[in-house]
């Protein structure tokens, strides 16, 4: 049986005097999903949200969360969402238990109610201990823990996060994107956007936002299989900053990219382009340990998609 629709956009716009700054998107978003929003500074994501959330008018088009009309239901809307957003927007000279109990009184949550969600909230974010502790001298991780309960503590059926882990350490990120699935696993719909692509990878289903447009949807494994421009080689080698400056430098294997301790060149033929790339290098005296044809990452696509 399929999942209902959570949210939904037909041909949703926004301009800004002669800025269009979302153009005509359309999307569907189901129940419990992940929906990873991807693309530039500028590139519309959080005006799309903001729209969603109720707070700004579109200029054309439609939208719904879960089932209310993103213009006229807004009340409504607003009572079943959670939003995040990057920066920490908590009160820092309040403790962790007053920031919770903060929200969820503004979410409508009393008494013995509230105290059992403020409760369930420490312990999902593992903040017991420092119920007391200031959230301004908090690190970063914990800051966003504690921001996460804040959004969630009213149990909302759609939650926004808009780049929720920028600046938090690698450890941290992990533990955040546990605590998303466990909130998507209770049926909880989650549309983020993010600038990390390992974190995209992770999501259901993702969008790519470009001037506005939409440029690219689909799971992970489709956006990679069907969206790529061109084809990836991947070179293993010592003297990697030698190797990136010569293909830089050189015409037909310009579109390079640092991936990891890797190298990515996209070509327009993998098995045609490697045999010029072994002569090239091997004519530089630069020696490779690996050169193959290897499946695009999101972040290869990402940046083909941006540049095509």
């Amino acid at each position: 049986m399929s999942k209902v629709t959570a949210i939904s956009t037909d041909n949703l716009t926004k301009r800004f005097g002669h800025l269009l700054a979302v153009d005509h998107i359309s999307m569907t978003i189901r129940e419990g999903e992940i929906y990873g929003f991807l693309g530039p500074n500028g590139s519309g994501k959080s005006t799309t949200i903001r729209m969603l959330c109720g707070l700004m008018d579109p200029t054309e088009g439609t939208g719904s969360v879960l089932g209310f009309d993103i213009t006229k239901e807004t009340e409504q809307i607003r009572q079943n969402i959670g939003y995040m957003s990057q920066r920490f927007s908590l009160y820092e000279d309040m403790t962790v238990e007053e920031n919770l109990d903060f929200y969820a009184s503004i979410y409508g949550l009393r008494g013995k109610l509230k105290q059992e969600r403020m409760a369930e909230m420490i312990a999902m974010a593992n903040l017991t201990g420092r119920e007391n502790q200031l959230s301004g001298t908090l690190s970063g991780g914990w800051k966003q823990r504690l921001a996460l309960g804040c959004s969630i503590v009213h149990k909302p059926r759609v939650l926004f996060l808009d780049e929720p882990t920028a600046g938090v350490d690698p450890v941290s990120r992990r533990d955040f994107w546990d605590l998303i699935y466990h909130i998507a696993e209770l049926g909880t719909t989650i549309m983020v956007t993010t600038h990390y692509m390992d974190e995209a990878d992770q999501c259901h289903t993702l969008g790519f936002i470009y001037n506005g447009r939409i440029i690219a949807q689909g799971t992970p494994p489709e956006i990679k299989a069907n969206e790529m421009k061109g084809q990836v080689v991947e070179i293993a080698c010592e003297n990697i900053v030698a190797v990136f400056e010569l293909l830089k430098a050189t015409a037909a294997f310009s579109n390079v990219t640092r991936y990891g301790v890797f190298l990515h060149v996209v070509v327009e033929d993998a098995a045609a382009a490697i045999p010029g790339l072994e002569r090239l290098l091997a004519d530089n005296g630069l020696g490779v340990s690996r050169i193959a044809h290897a499946a695009p990452s999101i972040e290869d696509v990402f940046v083909s998609l941006v540049k095509g």
